[in-house]
């Protein structure tokens, strides 16, 4: 490479970009938590959804957000992540309105204790923006 040249964005350098600017605090908070227990799952997760999944073409970050609420309300199981990823909704552009629908919507697909676990979980992360946005 000669001195004009820029290295190439390695899977993780792309992946702590995109988490960061989907996430924010909520998935540094992830990552830190992983930090005693697993390092190594956390730079996995920081190159495989975020540096290969999220940063590839063909879908922008607000439809894979959308996805992603839709399926981790559909899982039933997974209320800690549904929230990392309707704050990350919100973050890239999703209103409130936009994750109510979506969190209804699954009532359809995934039944209704799907449905209200998600709207459960979703209140508390408005409520979450809500104090921190208060003076």
């Amino acid at each position: 490479m000669t001195q004009f040249s820029k290295e190439p964005e390695s899977r993780f350098e792309r992946g702590q970009r995109a988490l960061c600017e989907i996430d924010g605090a909520a998935g540094e908070r992830v990552v830190a938590a992983l930090a005693d227990i697993a390092p190594d799952f956390a730079r996995y997760l920081i190159e495989f959804p975020f540096g290969d999944i999220y940063t590839r073409p063909g879908l922008d970050r607000r439809a894979r957000e959308i996805a992603t609420i839709a399926a981790l309300t559909a899982l039933g199981t997974a209320t800690p992540q549904l929230k990392v990823h309707i704050e990350a909704g919100l973050n890239v552009g999703l209103s409130r309105e936009e994750v109510t629908e979506i969190l209804i919507q699954m009532a359809v697909y995934a039944g209704f204790p799907a449905a209200l676990n998600g709207l459960f979980a979703a209140r508390e992360v408005f409520a979450g923006r809500d104090a921190a946005a208060a003076p």
